[in-house]
């Protein structure tokens, strides 16, 4: 199955992002290549982008806070396990810690480093990272992998609390969940969401083999789903046959 997800809020739109240039992150610094590594440091360089422009900090650190208060409030329930569901509340406090002991917005302390600021402000212009442009950095370049791979760790230990954060928090909400099958009548699904409940995330599963990409549009009424498939010359045309689906609302 292959999983879709529509968050209903700027917030978790911004923690789905940095979620996905983390794992991006990840998988290029395991490599050897320099080539990997470059676009390692232009990915460390997007998180940094992403985290300035809002006080994400603040806003996971509220968001693991209210996560936390309600497991609390499942101690003494029967048919939670309490061992589980201790592990969870040292998880979120362990996450939340980390995270108020960190200065200033995601990555701030990075800004010092003046080698890596040269780089960050030719990165995005086409070619503007060759040797006669940063002869320092295709240096760099040169080193080892292992060199470079013990450089990389070092900057990102700025922002692993972010990340390790994130991990939790999404996690919390995505086990929240429970999930429900439904069918796309002749590739239409609208589902209308429960008055009082704050829905922030949707996860959608469709079957590869039947080659359909969803188009979907929610706020905090109305969830709707649109079922599209690709033509000969790769354009979306939406598709009138009934489809089965596995959804998930997150609150």
């Amino acid at each position: 199955m292959i999983l879709y997800e529509y968050p209903f809020n700027e917030s978790t739109r911004t923690m789905l992002r940095l979620e996905h240039l983390f794992e991006r992150l990840d998988v290029l610094v395991a490599r050897d290549a320099p080539v990997d590594h470059h676009f390692a440091l232009a990915t460390l360089f997007e998180i940094m982008d992403v985290s300035s422009r809002v006080d994400l900090k603040n806003d996971l650190l509220g968001d693991l806070d209210r996560q936390r208060a309600t497991l609390i409030s499942y101690r003494g329930n029967p048919a939670i396990s309490e061992n589980a569901l201790e592990q969870a509340i040292t998880l979120v406090e362990s996450a939340s810690q980390a995270l108020r002991g960190t200065v200033g917005k995601a990555g701030h302390a990075l800004t010092a480093n003046e080698w890596l600021m040269s780089i960050r402000s030719r990165i995005n212009i086409p070619g503007g990272t060759c040797e006669f442009d940063l002869p320092a950095y295709y240096a760099w370049q040169q080193e080892s992998p292992a060199k470079r791979r013990s450089d990389l760790e070092g900057w990102i230990s700025v922002l692993r609390p972010l990340s390790d954060g994130l991990d939790v928090s999404l996690g919390l909400l995505r086990d929240a969940g429970s999930a429900q099958n439904a069918m796309a009548r002749n590739g239409q699904f609208q589902h209308n969401l429960s008055a009082g409940r704050s829905y922030q995330l949707l996860r959608l599963r469709i079957d590869p083999s039947l080659k359909l990409v969803p188009e979907i549009s929610g706020h905090r009424l109305m969830v709707s789903i649109r079922l599209m498939r690709a033509d000969a010359e790769g354009r979306l045309r939406a598709v009138p046959e009934d489809a089965p689906l596995e959804i998930t609302l997150c609150a």
